[in-house]
């Protein structure tokens, strides 16, 4: 057998050479209409790392006798992949493609189906990826393909003070959204109970000012809101522990939701909290705030294609991204699109999180290539 065992490719298209995203780092190289995606390499943020993941581009090409004519990389410029892509292209004279993060998700999960469609919505929900207009993006509503596609919609955009640091600090971005919405910090909140004084002190100036803060529109910082608003985490020692653990006490009996507004092209996020908020004054218990919480994402991503399905006339649903790995989400999104008529496609070889991200690269540099001759 292959190892690794190739993924087909929609069309053959010229050979290609796609350095994947910064975290959980794959690289893929295309023949003809398969494509060899490598095994996980890491996070690109040590040498070690670094140094294993060139290796394994000239480990595959040589394994697999390709000679690339195309390079892709992610939008991200300084990400080592990045970096890495442009030099190689600039040595090699070869034609360089940047991918948009989100795009690359759509393109990895609609071509693993083999799709072959004209357009599809893709319900791209993850941590981090930069967007068109530099700000971090993650809860995306993108209508397109492999050569293109557009951004319907999206959560609206919330500070993260201090950037990634914020992101092993789950009760400073409750705390943060809690500002930005308007939201009293009432002292008996979980976040604000373990904020230690001299931050509390500072993050609503922080805010204000947007010293050393960007904005996002992450469905995985959403999570890690929340997690850390009702008490179940307020700091991670791993990778996505809040979301993990939010998901793991859901009441799987509950089946009542919050309300959430979409306005084109933003998803209000306001209400949620506030009624979030009530239920803690209410004593209401966390199993059943997360319950609630995972089944108004369900419901609010059926209003999602059921709103640009109808306008568009598109049935073909498209679910990648890292946060889609919450089984609990997943299954009852699923149940939800199918029961409505909607045609799902979801990652069956390649992992719904970054490991795809260089598939998805490759397929829409290809493709476009094959257009420009």
């Amino acid at each position: 057998g292959y190892a690794p065992e190739p993924v087909l490719l929609p069309d053959p298209q010229p050979e290609t050479l796609a350095c994947g995203a910064l975290l959980k780092n794959t690289i893929t190289l295309t023949r003809s209409n398969r494509a060899f995606v490598s095994p996980y390499i890491g996070d690109l943020e040590n040498l070690d790392t670094y140094e294993s993941f060139k290796s394994t581009i000239a480990h595959f090409e040589n394994l697999y006798q390709i000679n690339p004519q195309v390079v892709a990389c992610d939008l991200h410029p300084d990400f080592l992949s990045s970096q890495f892509a442009q030099e190689y292209a600039l040595q090699k004279q070869l034609p360089l493609f940047r991918v948009q993060h989100h795009h690359a998700h759509l393109a990895a999960c609609l071509a693993e189906n083999n799709w072959r469609g004209d357009q599809a919505i893709g319900l791209c929900y993850d941590g981090t990826g930069l967007g068109d207009d530099d700000a971090i993006w993650g809860g995306e509503v993108l209508v397109g393909g492999y050569t293109d596609c557009r951004r319907e919609a999206f959560l609206e955009y919330m500070p993260l003070p201090g950037g990634d640091a914020a992101i092993h600090k789950p009760y400073r971005i409750a705390l943060a959204y809690l500002l930005a919405l308007g939201l009293p910090l009432d002292r008996s909140l979980p976040p604000v109970a373990y904020c230690p004084a001299v931050e509390l002190s500072v993050l609503p100036r922080q805010i204000e000012k947007q010293l050393n803060t960007v904005f996002t529109s992450s469905m995985g910082r959403l999570f890690d809101a929340v997690a850390a608003l009702i008490g179940v985490c307020c700091e991670i020692s791993y990778e996505g522990q809040a979301a993990i653990e939010l998901e793991n006490i859901a009441d799987p009996e509950c089946s009542e939701s919050y309300r959430m507004v979409l306005e084109p092209p933003q998803i209000r996020l306001r209400g949620l909290f506030e009624q979030v908020l009530a239920d803690l004054r209410q004593g209401v218990s966390p199993p059943t705030i997360s319950a609630r919480f995972h089944n108004t994402l369900a419901r609010l991503s059926l209003t999602i294609c059921q709103q640009f399905g109808v306008e568009l006339g598109i049935n073909d649903i498209a679910l990648s991204g890292g946060v889609w790995q919450n089984k609990t989400l997943f299954e009852k999104t699923n149940v939800l699109l199918v029961k409505s008529g909607f045609k799902i496609f979801s990652h069956r070889i390649l992992p719904t999180n970054d490991g795809c991200i260089s598939y998805g690269q490759a397929v829409i540099a290809g493709t476009k290539a094959m257009e420009r001759k």
